[in-house]
């Protein structure tokens, strides 16, 4: 799932999870609000069922206003593009910046985008065009400092039908301490999951014997149907005692993740890191005379893969990533494979047979 950070009220600077302390002179900790009650999140629904302007739902008193401006089109023959107006106002003093997750249908040239105005009309600040274009549904967050702005618009080319909802919180901080030989990450923890978005090296990385390297650092798409399937070749010079593959998908069938095949040979499906089922990411798919409804996730997952040893060879392997007739289409990124091998400091068991 990814998470921007806007850093500056009067920069329109978007940065990818990474800056936490950046962001804790305008957060307030939670022992500080321990006295307070504490603001309930916001669940918009944004999908246009019925015809009309003005939506009317059941939010926190914090949330004033929702109103849809449907796209008009333009004497310059651009696209026209609707805006979905989100007035809010600050619960507290101490409540200075909102999380906004927004969930959309990630078509090209539909890229949704986030503007933070004020009181005044002025503009403070824009998130960038948000998704990457994958023809998918997807989500993507943004941390906005609120500070002086009274409404956020979601302004997306067309006729806004691409946008689905937007979950809405409002932040708070603590402290946060960091192995020194470890990689830095600083994390700002999505709600309803703490996996941090995957990073792909540029170049191999040893620690501990272990052997990280990067297949493909680039969005692929993968699809059941169309059998299109991500697929990786890379060499190996030695072979390790047991190796990882890792990666993110987006919008996977949670009930029938993507299989592996190595070498010709299936080995199986990843396994999924899921976040909590209340998490508004999951999206049921009900069939016709199909008693059960199956679901996929509108984010990004980690999917891992331990890949068995006695199938991988010295020189190059070939390695596919394939969805299941039936599970839709995803994407996948960051894809890395983990090699382990004999470490001078390694700790394991010699059992003796019987």
């Amino acid at each position: 799932m990814f998470v921007r950070a806007l850093f500056a009220i009067f920069f329109a600077a978007v940065c990818r999870v990474g800056a936490q302390e950046a962001l804790s002179e305008a957060l307030t900790s939670p022992a500080e609000i321990t006295a307070q009650p504490l603001p309930e999140s916001a669940w918009l629904d944004l999908r246009q069922n019925a015809s009309r302007n003005s939506k009317t739902q059941n939010t926190p008193a914090w949330v004033e206003a929702l109103t849809l401006l449907p796209g008009q089109a333009t004497e310059s023959g651009s696209t026209a593009k609707s805006i979905f107006r989100i007035r809010v106002t600050q619960p507290g003093p101490d409540y200075q910046v909102l999380f906004f997750r927004l969930f959309f249908d990630d078509k090209a040239n539909q890229q949704p985008e986030l503007i933070a105005w004020d009181e005044s009309g002025t503009h403070i600040l824009r998130s960038g065009t948000l998704g990457m274009g994958m023809n998918l549904p997807s989500s993507d967050s943004v941390i906005i400092p609120m500070t002086g702005a009274s409404a956020i618009d979601i302004e997306v080319p067309g006729d806004g039908k691409t946008i689905r909802g937007a979950y809405l919180d409002w932040m708070t901080t603590s402290e946060v301490v960091h192995p020194v030989n470890a990689e830095h990450r600083d994390v700002i923890p999505e709600p309803f999951s703490s996996v941090p978005s995957l990073h792909a090296p540029p170049e191999d990385v040893e620690n501990f014997g272990t052997v990280t390297a990067t297949l493909s650092a680039d969005p692929i798409r993968v699809d059941g149907e169309t059998q299109e399937s991500a697929v990786f070749q890379f060499p190996i010079e030695a072979q390790p005692l047991t190796a990882l593959l890792t990666f993110e998908i987006a919008n996977p069938a949670i009930d029938a993740p993507p299989e592996i095949y190595l070498n010709g040979q299936d080995i199986g499906p990843v396994s999924l890191t899921l976040p909590d089922l209340a998490d508004p990411g999951y999206r049921g798919e009900a069939a016709s005379l199909t008693p059960q409804m199956h679901f996929h996730y509108t984010g990004w997952l980690r999917a891992q893969k331990i890949v068995p040893a006695t199938i991988l060879k010295v020189g190059s392997n070939d390695l596919v990533v394939a969805n299941g007739v039936g599970s839709g289409s995803s994407a996948i990124r960051a894809t890395q494979v983990q090699l382990k091998y004999i470490w001078d400091k390694s700790d394991y068991l010699l059992r003796a047979s019987h």
